[in-house]
């Protein structure tokens, strides 16, 4: 059976049984074949099907369409599709608008005036509904309406931009977004030579002070030409199966067998190779040189980029809004984009490197721009043939005996001619934009929709225009040379002006035929015509591999960049014209209202977003919005200044709507910039924070699999064939050919019957109900794989539960008394009650050591009984020194007022200048214990509570991931040399390898010893290390402390301990 039988019994399967009559029309082919206008139905993450559609009903899918609203839409489709969605009804309610205002008022006087006031010779239907011959006081009208369109923009603008900035509100707080690994990684780019490596990076961090500590860092690794060698070996695979399918199509050998010429310059030159041989020795060779690859790539040099996790989302955040814009040690610090999104090859470029490829594409870009304006000439003169059947005999004659190709050709052609020569230019700026550094695909898209709507409007608005005025005005010239005298055709050239304003409004026409051919690729598009057409052809002629059948059974990605850039040069036009033409934006606003209900079924039912960026796209789009009503307030500054004149300055009354948008504008980007930008959690989000552990973070390297170069791990092509030509291989290749099963990698390691043939090559067969993608396989390619301690068991057992939001569900549920969110993070011995490692250290309601921690109070013979080990010198108070780590961040204060005016030394926390009720700190009665060790009492407004704990310690001493999981440190020797007084040698409690020992790098040290001599009371002395490195394979490891030891003998009186901060 050939490819298309196989493609017809798919959508036999998949199709609703209709009369054939109806089958015909493209809204009943909606009903008929769902694998292409319905193909979310079976493809969907997650528990997120699109609304249900009644098969029974001939338009089913009307009834979800209609009723399907924003809060239901956010949840299947993504916060992306919808924000385009509000963007097309901000759209269709902005010119609904616009249409009322200026068909109501502007129409009627524009009618009346060319009535009262214009000959009937010098007037026609259409320009007597412009201000083409509209003069007088009658013009501050259009001015009036000018305003009132300028108001209800803003209006709308504004309304929208609050509603999206709340739905990004929802989105930052959503299950999804907040159990995304990706959302509490920053990335760091530009990284100096010296800081290339995993401390470099951590190192950067705290040498900025930032609130809070990285969990697990991650430097990049070069990858030469492994990503190159991987899509060469994939493209060879599909070539290979393109051959091998063509010559069996049909399951019969082919009557000659495939070439192909390898060299070959425009089809001259170049040596003839039987194609399946080539295809099949260039994969052999390809395979080999990436296992080589693979096996060398730890040996590689470190690249200048990197990734630093941060314990929480809103940590994340709040770090990322403090460095903008400081770049620390050179770097460039900002949000971790979803790892799916990022361009890995622009990632490690220079700055150098990117000034030179920015440059050369804009220069690219400019030639390419260039190029294309010159269909505009082409265009101008169809859009203008009219004009010219007076100065052409046979323009005149084709209009007279053929009027409607006549008007078709002068009418329909010109936008469409406009249309096909931009279609390869979206492409065109991709491909240049990527070239020129854009690290990510959303960013990608943002550059494209700027730059495409960039060159719409100038090319097609204003250099179309000032072609037209010229073609005009050479053409009046034309028409006096012969007639008149030199000086006579000069002393005409006054009346350009009224030319110029005459030009540009007559083109009105043209837009009125713009829109409705736009309206009727809205509903091309809908039909997916070409799509059906090009798969009949190619199935027809070449043959469909599996992996083909595959792909196109899957829903297709959304391309926003080019619809959200003709939308807005629509928009553009709309605007431009409404205070000049008044059809042209009632024109614009049917376009509108038929494109929201039909991408509305298209995101539902057929398109995906590529990756979910939150609605990104959106601050983009309204300052595009907002530069159009300049425009259309620029056109009418011109437009009035040629009719009275710029010396009269009436044209001045037309400057304050320009104004009026520049200071909402600045309004808006205080207002709305930050909330959109970033997560901003309250002090209640912040207490309730889930925050991981820098052990589970650090446990099996999570963030260099999540943020390590996708080709170190991506998954090479396996040969496929129809199990139906299999048997045919034979006759294929010589030699003998071997029966195994072949691993599918990129299916998911799904295993195939497959025939090994030489060289070593399997290819798999693949049965006719195998051919469609696996809707589980999808679920799991879409969805979101970098969430943390998720698995498909664990989630479809714990996924339940009431929304905690408006619009997403709740992640946190019970599960035989079990909290979902500590099972996640602490797995499944972890007991109810029991306090997770979860909580911050420098919190006002714990000591920097509490009892719980019975490790660290068990030695304490040699030390007087009135002195306490509590540690009374917690990190946040060292303003100075290498060691320093920066306090915990206070969003609404720093200090509670309960200390205000307690004095304070760097040996006094300012949580123990009071004595406190606190449950971790056991009190003994007449005991002398310094007021200074003991914890704070709760102060009044406890609601300020910055600790992150989720519930009372159970007592048990579990300190894991926080600096003591091992035990108390049971050894340790200052280093021999005098030259070193400040390091020692630690042996750790349980640790007893070099792997185990790696965990603890990067870890604080407390060494506490008592002195001779007291200060403020006391004889305790504390002096702060982080563990630097292993020494040895035992477990030992090499501590760096921030000042020298002591040089006498340790004795019982010594300890050494690991402290425990926030990891």
């Amino acid at each position: 059976m050939g490819g298309l039988d196989d493609a017809g019994d798919i959508l036999n399967t998949n199709s609703r049984t209709l009369a054939p009559a109806a089958v015909g029309s493209q809204v009943v082919l909606m009903s008929v074949i769902s694998i292409i206008y319905e193909p979310k139905v079976k493809y969907h993450v997650g528990n997120k099907p699109p609304p249900r559609i009644n098969d029974s009903v001939l338009f089913g899918w009307l009834p979800p369409l209609i009723h399907t609203k924003e809060p239901e839409l956010v949840e299947k489709i993504g916060l992306d599709a919808v924000t385009f969605l509000r963007f097309l009804r901000l759209m269709r309610w902005l010119f609904a608008g616009v249409a009322v205002l200026t068909c109501g008022i502007l129409i009627p006087i524009n009618v009346v005036y060319n009535l009262k006031k214009v000959d009937s010779k010098n007037r026609d239907i259409l320009s007597m509904l412009t201000i083409r011959d509209v003069s007088g006081n009658l013009l501050f009208v259009h001015v009036t309406v000018s305003y009132l369109i300028t108001a209800l923009i803003i209006a709308l603008v504004h309304i929208n931009w609050a509603q999206v900035v709340r739905l990004r509100r929802e989105w930052y707080r959503s299950p999804e977004y907040l159990q995304s690994f990706y959302a509490r990684t920053l990335t760091v780019r530009h990284v100096p030579k010296k800081y290339q490596s995993d401390m470099g990076i951590k190192d950067i961090f705290e040498s900025v002070h930032v609130p809070y500590p990285t969990t697990s860092v991650h430097i990049g690794r070069r990858v030469g030409k492994l990503p190159e060698l991987i899509e060469y070996h994939n493209d060879t695979v599909r070539e290979l199966e393109q051959y091998l399918v063509k010559y069996l199509k049909g399951g019969k050998i082919g009557k000659r067998r495939p070439t192909v010429r390898i060299g070959s310059h425009c089809g001259l030159g170049g040596t003839t190779h039987d194609a399946i041989e080539f295809y099949t020795a260039k994969l052999k060779r390809t395979e080999a040189a990436i296992e080589e690859y693979r096996s060398q790539i730890d040996t590689r040099k470190a690249e200048n980029y990197g990734f630093a996790s941060m314990a929480a989302v809103p940590y994340a955040h709040i770090v990322a809004k403090i460095l903008n814009k400081k770049h620390p040690k050179g770097t460039d610090i900002d949000l971790a984009p979803n790892p799916k999104d990022i361009i890995w090859e622009n990632m490690n470029k220079s700055e150098g490197e990117l000034a030179r490829k920015k440059l050369t594409g804009f220069l690219f870009l400019a030639l390419v721009c260039f190029f294309n304006t010159v269909p505009l000439f082409i265009i101008s003169v169809l859009a203008n043939l009219d004009s010219l059947t007076a100065y052409v005999t046979f323009l005149a004659e084709w209009s007279n005996s053929s009027p409607t190709s006549f008007a078709f050709v002068s009418g329909v052609l010109p936008p469409a001619v406009s249309g096909l020569f931009g279609f390869f230019l979206p492409v065109i700026m991709r491909w240049l934009t990527q070239y020129m550094g854009a690290l990510t695909h959303s960013r990608l898209d943002r550059a494209v929709v700027a730059r495409y709507f960039a060159f719409l409007v100038i090319s097609q608005l204003i250099i179309f225009t000032l072609i037209g005025v010229i073609f005009n005005s050479v053409k009046q010239i034309v028409a006096q040379v012969g007639k008149k005298s030199f000086n006579e055709i000069i002393s005409n050239l006054d009346t350009l002006p009224d030319t110029i304003n005459r030009t540009y409004i007559d083109q009105a026409s043209y837009w009125l035929t713009f829109f409705p051919l736009r309206g009727f690729l809205v509903v091309f598009d809908l039909a997916q015509i070409i799509n059906l057409l090009w798969l009949s052809f190619k199935t027809h002629v070449f043959g469909r591999t599996p992996r083909d059948i595959r792909e196109w059974t899957q829903p297709p990605i959304f391309p926003y960049a080019v619809y959200y850039g003709n939308t807005l040069f629509m928009g553009s036009v709309g605007l431009i014209f409404a205070p000049l033409a008044p059809l042209v934006p009632l024109a614009a606003a049917i376009v509108f209202w038929m494109s929201s209900f039909v991408y509305k079924y298209q995101l539902m039912f057929v398109f995906v977003s590529k990756v979910e960026t939150g609605g990104r796209m959106w601050n983009l789009v309204m300052n595009r919005l907002l530069f159009c009503v300049s425009l259309m307030q620029a056109l009418l500054i011109l437009t009035i200044g040629l009719q009275y004149g710029f010396k009269s300055l009436q044209w001045l009354i037309t400057i304050p709507p320009i104004i009026i948008v520049i200071a909402y504008k600045i309004y808006a980007n205080k207002v709305f910039d930050t909330a959109f930008r970033y997560y901003n959690p309250s002090e209640e989000e912040l207490r309730l924070a889930k925050v991981h552990s820098e052990r589970a973070d650090n446990k099996g390297n999570k963030l260099g699999k999540r943020f390590g170069h996708p080709a170190l791990h991506a998954d090479l092509f396996t040969p496929m064939l129809h199990a139906n030509m299999m048997p045919l291989l034979g006759q294929v290749y010589k030699g003998k050919i071997g029966r195994d099963q072949a691993k599918l990698d990129e299916y998911g390691g799904q295993k195939m019957d497959a025939q090994v043939v030489e060289g070593g090559i399997r290819i798999a067969a693949i049965d006719q109900r195998d051919l469609e993608y696996d809707p589980v396989q999808y679920q799991r390619d879409r969805g979101e794989l970098d969430w943390d301690a998720r698995s498909i068991n664990s989630t479809a057992m714990l996924d339940s539960g009431p929304s905690n939001t408006n619009f997403y569900g709740s992640s946190t549920t019970l599960l035989n008394g079990y909290d979902r969110d500590r099972y996640l993070a602490g797995g499944k011995s972890s007991t109810p009650g029991e306090n997770f490692e979860l909580t911050t250290m420098d919190s006002p309601r714990e000591p920097l050591l509490s009892p719980r921690s019975q490790m660290y109070y068990q030695q304490q013979q040699g030390l007087d009984s009135t002195q306490s080990l509590a540690l009374s010198i917690p990190p946040t108070m060292y303003n100075d020194g290498a060691m320093r780590e920066a306090p915990v961040h206070r969003p609404q204060g720093s200090q509670s007022s309960v200390y205000a005016g307690v004095p304070m030394d760097r040996t006094m926390s300012p949580f123990q200048q009071e004595r406190s009720g606190s449950p971790f700190v056991e009190h003994r009665s007449g005991s002398p214990l310094d007021e200074r060790t003991a914890s704070p009492r709760p102060y009044a407004g406890q609601q300020r509570q910055y600790s992150h704990d989720r519930g009372p310690s159970g007592g048990s001493g579990n300190m894991a991931g926080r600096g003591a999981y091992r035990g108390r440190v049971l050894g340790h020797k200052r280093a021999k040399r005098n030259t070193r007084p400040n390091t020692s040698l630690l042996q750790i409690e349980g640790v007893a390898t070099k792997e185990d020992a790696q965990f603890y790098l990067g870890k604080r040290v407390a060494y506490v010893y008592k002195a001779k001599r007291e200060v403020k009371g006391s004889k305790v002395r504390v002096i702060w290390g982080r563990v630097t490195r292993p020494h040895g394979s035992s477990g030992v490891v090499k501590s760096k402390f921030r000042s020298n030891l002591p040089p006498r003998a340790f004795g019982a009186s010594v300890r050494v301990m690991l402290y425990p901060s926030t990891i």
